[in-house]
């Protein structure tokens, strides 16, 4: 069960294990058991982080399940990739990508950096 903060008006912050079905309902206080609402509290550090971070931070979240454009889409549409590139050359690549999304090249020159 996950563990959710709430605010009590005289005691102030407390948590309490409450099933995700009940994320929203209300508790009641420890110590004085008048029914406290759930807050959401942030870190300091994400209250005081740059606009221009934050905003990198949800790009690049959102890229780690949804990239703008994949390997496919340039090999097709840049022609400066299609003609420079070995990757196109119709020559099978023995490239291959581990589970945790790594890029392994058995057989290959793994010291040099792909593109």
């Amino acid at each position: 069960m996950p563990l959710y903060d709430y605010k009590c008006q005289q005691h102030g912050v407390f948590s309490e294990l409450s099933t995700i079905a009940n994320m929203e309902a209300p508790v009641d206080c420890p110590q004085c058991g008048v029914v406290s609402p759930r807050i959401l509290a942030l870190p300091p550090h994400i209250v005081s982080m740059m606009k221009e971070t934050k905003q990198a931070m949800e790009r690049n979240e959102k890229a780690q399940h949804e990239p703008i454009i994949s390997t496919l889409d340039r090999r097709t549409h840049d022609k400066k990739h299609a003609s420079d590139c070995g990757c196109s050359s119709g020559k099978k690549s023995n490239l291959f990508y581990t589970a945790d999304g790594n890029k392994m090249f058995p057989s290959m020159r793994p010291w040099m950096i792909s593109h």
